[in-house]
């Protein structure tokens, strides 16, 4: 029997301040891998609330969501999982730090775009530096493009 096709739809912020991007470090398989505030969207969720929330999840960070960067699709090497993933920019609102953050996070960090390049190897896929430079050079789509009906 032939595994159904099921493509994953995930969120993903691209939050900058001061020149510098707001990371996750969180331990994949027992590797220290590097990623954007991501996550899945789940049920009867906006994908806007859902990067919100992921967000909030993996740092500790309120955020407040700009505009879309990109709808990208990506097919992970290892799993063959196939990912449907929208990503945003946003700016932080405050932080909480008695915000319990998602298993598997290790920390949130601020690194450049140049730290991030540094660290190519580590990150979770292509999309995390994909994301930052479109996001640098200033690709957006206004969240009014998306409708929710339930």
């Amino acid at each position: 029997m032939s595994r159904k096709w099921l493509p994953r739809v995930t969120v993903a912020t691209v939050i900058e301040k001061d020149g510098k991007y707001l990371m996750v470090e969180e331990d994949i398989y027992g590797k220290k891998i590097l990623n954007q505030p991501a996550g899945h969207l789940e049920p009867k969720e906006t994908l806007v609330e859902a990067a919100v929330r992921e967000t909030l999840e993996e740092t500790g960070w309120h955020i407040e969501i700009d505009h879309l960067i990109e709808f990208s699709q990506w097919t992970s090497p290892n799993s063959q999982n196939h990912y449907l993933r929208a990503c945003f920019a946003g700016k932080t609102i405050k932080f909480d730090p008695n915000q319990t953050l998602d298993d598997g996070i290790i920390c949130a960090r601020w690194m450049s775009r140049e730290e991030v390049a540094k660290n190519k190897y580590r990150l979770r896929s292509p999309l995390v530096l994909h994301h930052i430079d479109h996001h640098i050079s200033g690709k957006q789509t206004d969240t009014d493009v998306f409708s929710y009906y339930d």
